[in-house]
């Protein structure tokens, strides 16, 4: 081989890492862009939950919303948030009150109950309230003050 295929080949040769190195540094910016908006998304997420369950644990101190639907939705909001808060045991009565409730129809599932199934259902879940309001009214209003702490109170 002469030098000058040799020359022309090493030319190429840099041209091709010189173009390969761009393409990676390119795809570094790109993995970099995706990964702070990931960020901002998971934070602007949990900021949205957090105020969430502000709404709802209010709602459930000042007694604007049935006890059932407020401790549902603290304990998914709280799970959203930090899996291991529901665990908390300020918190616990979302989680015993749900575990009490889960097997009860919501939604369209209930329209298709007949209406004595609905009626039992209703009288379970006023039994199941009952029992547990007390217990749900003391973890919101632990929520609330759990909240007030601030960021710091996150972990």
């Amino acid at each position: 081989m002469n030098s000058t295929v040799a020359l022309v080949l090493l030319v190429v040769a840099i041209a091709v890492v010189f173009g390969l190195c761009l393409y990676a540094w390119s795809l570094r910016k790109e993995v970099s862009r995706r990964e702070a908006y990931r960020r901002d998304e998971d934070a602007r997420a949990q900021q949205n939950s957090l105020e969430n369950l502000d709404y709802v644990a209010s709602a459930l101190v000042q007694e604007q919303v049935e006890i059932t639907e407020g401790a549902w939705r603290c304990k998914v909001l709280l799970e959203i948030i930090d899996p291991s808060l529901t665990e908390r045991t300020e918190f616990q009565a979302f989680a015993e009150h749900y575990s009490r409730t889960q097997h009860l129809k919501t939604h369209s599932a209930r329209q298709q109950l007949t209406a004595r199934e609905r009626m039992q259902e209703d009288k379970e879940r006023l039994m199941a309230e009952n029992d547990m309001r007390e217990p749900v009214l003391e973890a919101a209003r632990a929520v609330l003050k759990w909240r007030a702490q601030g960021k710091s109170a996150l972990h």
